[in-house]
């Protein structure tokens, strides 16, 4: 069952390799009842004020893992309705225990030189929330 919210509170958790916390991710779903293709779109994430890099940031869809240039690239790779996003955030020793404001901000649309893609102005998908990391 889906949170009300785009942002997940299920699945709002830290990253870790060989017992170490490396990152952080966030499950993310599509409000847009016919789906997107990742190549139309761009993605911001910022936690606690935090914005963090698009070098930071890949998505994992149906199993394949994109970094943001690689997604925006993917004019074959659609994000249907009842598919969960996961958004990965490298963040060395991640998240802390608790309660987190999470921010991700997602717009729609070509991008050129003369038209770049601004996540933080526009499209339902934005979403502010609450989330918590327990472990």
């Amino acid at each position: 069952m889906f949170d009300d919210e785009p942002v997940q509170q299920l699945g709002f958790k830290n990253i870790y390799r060989n017992g170490k916390a490396v990152g952080f991710q966030i499950l993310h779903r599509n409000g847009n009842y016919r789906g997107l293709w990742l190549s139309q779109m761009s993605w911001a994430v910022m936690v606690d004020g935090e914005l963090f890099p698009r070098e930071a940031i890949t998505l994992t869809l149906k199993g394949n893992t994109y970094t943001l240039e690689e997604a925006e690239q993917r004019s074959d790779v659609h994000w249907g309705k009842y598919d969960l996003m996961q958004i990965n955030v490298a963040k060395p020793g991640g998240l802390k225990m608790g309660v987190h404001k999470v921010t991700v901000n997602w717009c729609q649309g070509d991008a050129d030189e003369n038209n770049p893609r601004r996540p933080n102005e526009h499209y339902p998908g934005n979403s502010v929330v609450d989330c918590v990391i327990i472990y």
